[in-house]
């Protein structure tokens, strides 16, 4: 992601927000050797599923709406703009936007390469 020969560094959230009206999307939108950054796009009742990294933390902060994490099995808790939520290597995260708007947060996500273990 180079913009005129140099590495992006300023992102415009207008650019890089995206919705998928039959999936939640997840917009990746830099990425590095260590560390990788994406916007994820939910609308109403759409989820980031459950699951874990077993080598990486994963940072969200959400930006927009109302939903309910998951952060372990039979677990909820309800999120909204402002929150920032850490799962550490092997802790489950997940999401449900059940708000009636759409819901947008920010993810980091280090070291890569990123795992995906379902849960």
């Amino acid at each position: 992601m180079e913009e005129a020969g140099m590495i992006q560094r300023l992102f415009k959230m207008s650019e890089i927000a995206q919705f998928d009206r039959k999936q939640g999307k997840k917009n990746l939108f830099y990425e590095t050797d260590q560390t990788a950054g994406a916007v994820w796009c939910l609308e109403p009742g759409q989820e980031i599923p459950t699951h874990a990294h077993a080598k990486a933390d994963d940072l969200w902060i959400c930006i927009q709406g109302t939903g309910t994490f998951y952060p372990a099995q039979g677990e909820e808790i309800e999120i909204t703009v402002g929150d920032l939520i850490l799962s550490r290597p092997g802790e489950q995260h997940g999401m449900k936007n059940t708000g009636q708007e759409r819901f947008i947060c920010v993810g980091v996500a280090t070291p890569l390469p990123l795992d995906f273990i379902p849960k």
